[in-house]
């Protein structure tokens, strides 16, 4: 059995120590809601789920990048490394997504070219969209 309320969450099953374990959960949370079956409580949960791109493309991204920005072979890039710590600016950032666009051969959005930040970012983008595009 199972009870929710605004503040706590609690279990109650044979098989454990149910007033230790409802103990610990009756703590407040930060859970903003929690389903069980057809039952939701009044607060809205917002979830987000991502997945992270093949290897393959952070490393083109990677490799687009150093390019676009006259940066050294041997400059160590990750998939968090900011286009901005890289010493790119705004028109750095449109080269490098144009240059994505071209490898790639997809169109970026004005609004999410300017919501790419780092090289994770620009391929989670570039895998979404070339998912999306139809078969040729």
């Amino acid at each position: 059995m199972a009870s929710l309320s605004t503040n706590s969450l609690s279990f109650r099953a044979p098989s454990i120590q149910s007033s230790r374990f409802s103990q610990v959960l009756r703590k407040p949370s930060s859970f903003q809601a929690i389903s069980f079956g057809s039952f939701q409580s009044l607060k809205s949960l917002r979830l987000q789920i991502s997945c992270a791109a093949k290897p393959e493309t952070v490393q083109k991204v990677s490799d687009i990048v150093k390019e676009q920005l006259a940066l050294s072979a041997d400059t160590a890039l990750t998939a968090e490394s900011k286009f901005s710590a890289l010493g790119a600016d705004s028109l750095d950032t449109v080269e490098i997504v144009m240059a994505l666009e071209e490898k790639f051969n997809i169109s970026v959005e004005e609004t999410d070219a300017q919501n790419i930040t780092t090289i994770q970012e620009a391929a989670d983008l570039i895998e979404d969209l070339v998912q999306k595009k139809p078969a040729a």
